[in-house]
């Protein structure tokens, strides 16, 4: 399988604060950025810092999924069905910013495929501002 990009999303609770030290204490260069994440440069791939809105307070921090594996891809709902053909549970999205399919590997960490011309768009919509 070939990716576009890869990334790690880090879904945080202290969104600004971890902005802050990718920026300004670790020297990450931004690609662009929204109301509720921020998306670095982070070698060949990328680090997106995103707000866990998902997080209400009352869950076990230990149980909250804190990091997420990226892979950008031209076509994500071609991706998503080979992986439902082969009985992973997939969580396919539209939305307005792009589409991901959402599954976990066997240990239980987090994976995404994201379309990659929706991402390209919100770096050359950042640049151009």
């Amino acid at each position: 399988m070939e990716f576009d990009r890869t990334g790690i999303i880090l879904y945080t609770i202290k969104y600004q604060k971890c902005v802050e030290f990718y920026e300004e204490i670790i020297g990450l260069t931004k690609m662009f950025r929204t109301e509720s994440l921020t998306c670095f440069e982070f070698g060949n791939s990328y680090l997106m810092v995103e707000l866990d809105d998902e997080y209400d307070g009352t869950q076990n921090e230990s149980e909250r999924i804190k990091t997420c594996l990226r892979m950008n891809v031209p076509n994500v709902k071609k991706l998503a069905d080979k992986l439902t053909e082969k009985n992973v549970d997939v969580d396919y999205q539209e939305h307005s910013w792009g589409v991901v399919a959402k599954f976990f590997d066997p240990d239980g960490n987090l994976c995404a495929f994201k379309d990659s011309e929706n991402f390209e768009k919100q770096i050359s919509d950042f640049r151009t501002d």
